[in-house]
């Protein structure tokens, strides 16, 4: 304990300094901001301000990628409550009673009561990192490549698990990723891999070319497509003192939100979503009158809110720890700390405990900004969502093109960026997920690497990874869970889920 203490005191003194401060305060005013217009959200976000971070040291870099991401969460819901429109996909769930809240006048307890759900559930979030983070550290040493092979597998099989739609697309997009990951020259032979004798692909393909291409270009073309037009009202916001009435209401949900939301942050996938919208079933199933909800139940926004934070704050555990990303912005983490020059995994914490333990305080830092931002500034807010969405695109193409080009100051990331751009949108219009293609291309390298290492190791024994305890007990976990999603049950109860999230 006295070890923790010291840690968290070296992590405050690194998250207090003034130049993380500003970072943080960026990062959360961003993600909030983010938050609050439709359209963008945090993964295209980071996308684009990847580039910005090569000028950057790595602490007030991750620190402002991280505060980026748990702001959308706070952000979100202001645009929920306000005018029915999820400002991001966490919020959905927010909309049901949120929106119907303040249509009763009530906005303003809707509002407060989001800030602090979010509020608990993000220290809670940080508390666990700081208590699990070191035992997992410890854990991840006694890995060898066979044990990282098998967890990058087993997450990747957790993500098509947990993916929405169609199993066959999502596992579809996992290989696309995977083979995209492979582009370039093989480090043992020299070779070029699927360059097709262009030069600028013998060093693969660029990170972030994919993830701004994927997330950026693609959001905003089906944005344009989708033309977003928003009236906002904000006449009935009201007091945002919560009543003792609305406050004993929520108790409950906000802990059993920051509860589910712990658990659902480990796993991999669109966590934050399903954590929300698995809060919402379960304070439904445990009221005695769930005709309220969907009229204004305030457990309906307690819940969501916490559960939603608590999946964000959580994530950074597997990344943090083990350096297996859980979801898309895990894996524009990995790929920002990459271009640090920082290999995420378990020697973080002994080789930069500054940076570790500094993101960890910043996080707490960054909720109680959050607090301060999301209520006093509602007003503020509620202003940017009255900007025209044809006045925002060009100015974030312009952006993505400058960033993309600044990576290696050549025009081909940005072709690059864009035919991924084209791609996402067509994924998006089928029913694919880009998340389960961004999560293979990171793993992919990774993947062959503790796969090629593991079977030297082995003399080309392929049995070593049944022969050791900890990887064939991933394995089997993963096959199982292969097993049963072909399950019709459970293979139709997780398309009725996946429905569910995108209506």
């Amino acid at each position: 304990m006295t070890e923790l203490f010291s840690n968290l005191a070296l992590g405050f003194s690194v998250a207090l300094n003034l130049t993380n401060l500003m970072y943080c305060f960026i990062g959360v005013f961003l993600g909030t901001l983010i938050g609050v217009l439709p359209g963008i959200g945090p993964v295209a976000t980071i996308a684009m301000l990847l580039p910005i971070t090569f000028n950057l040291p790595p602490t007030p870099a991750l620190i402002m990628l991280a505060g980026i991401y748990y702001g959308a969460s706070y952000g979100g819901s202001t645009t929920a409550i306000l005018v029915n429109l999820p400002g991001e996909s966490s919020s959905v769930v927010t909309c049901i009673d949120g929106y119907q809240m303040g249509r009763q006048g009530r906005a303003g307890p809707a509002l407060a009561i989001s800030a602090i759900g979010s509020f608990f559930a993000g220290t809670v979030g940080t508390v666990l990192i700081a208590l699990f983070g070191p035992p997992l550290a410890e854990l991840a040493f006694e890995f060898g490549a066979a044990e990282y092979f098998s967890m990058m597998a087993l997450g990747l099989v957790s993500a098509v698990v947990l993916a929405h739609g169609s199993l066959i697309k999502a596992v579809c997009m996992i290989l696309v990723g995977l083979l995209l990951g492979i582009v370039g020259t093989d480090v043992n032979s020299g070779m070029a891999r699927y360059s097709f004798g262009i030069s600028e692909l013998s060093d693969g393909i660029g990170f972030v070319s994919v993830a701004m291409g994927m997330f950026g270009f693609g959001e905003i073309i089906a944005n344009l497509e989708q033309g977003i037009q928003r009236e906002v009202n904000t006449s009935k916001v009201g007091s945002l003192m919560p009543s003792w009435t609305d406050l004993k209401m929520s108790f409950g949900p906000i802990m059993r939100g920051t509860a589910l939301g712990t658990i659902f942050g480990l796993l991999p996938g669109s966590h934050t979503v399903i954590a929300a919208f698995s809060s919402y079933t379960l304070e439904k199933k445990l009221t005695k009158d769930p005709s309220r909800f969907g009229k204004g139940a305030i457990e309906g926004v307690a819940g969501p809110e916490s559960a939603n934070n608590a999946a964000a704050q959580t994530s950074f555990i597997p990344l943090l720890t083990l350096g297996i990303p859980t979801g898309a912005v895990m894996a524009l983490m990995v790929g920002a700390m990459t271009i640090q020059g920082i290999a995420p995994g378990p020697q973080v914490m002994t080789q930069k405990p500054d940076l570790f333990w500094g993101m960890i305080a910043s996080m707490w830092v960054g909720n109680l900004m959050l607090v301060i931002l999301n209520l006093p500034l509602i007003g503020m807010w509620v202003q940017f969502l009255k900007i025209p969405y044809r006045l925002l695109y060009p100015g974030i193409i312009l952006f993505c093109c400058i960033g993309a080009f600044s990576v290696n100051n050549s025009p081909a990331e940005v072709y690059l960026a864009a035919m991924f751009g084209f791609f996402g949108y067509f994924s998006n219009k089928w029913g694919c997920e880009p998340g389960p293609l961004l999560l293979g291309f990171v793993l992919g390298p990774l993947m062959e690497e503790n796969l090629r290492r593991a079977m030297l190791i082995s003399r080309g024994d392929a049995t070593v990874f049944f022969t050791r305890p900890i990887s064939a007990g991933m394995l089997i976990v993963a096959i199982f869970l292969l097993l049963i999603i072909v399950v019709p049950q459970v293979r139709k109860k997780r398309e009725e889920v996946a429905y569910e999230s995108a209506d």
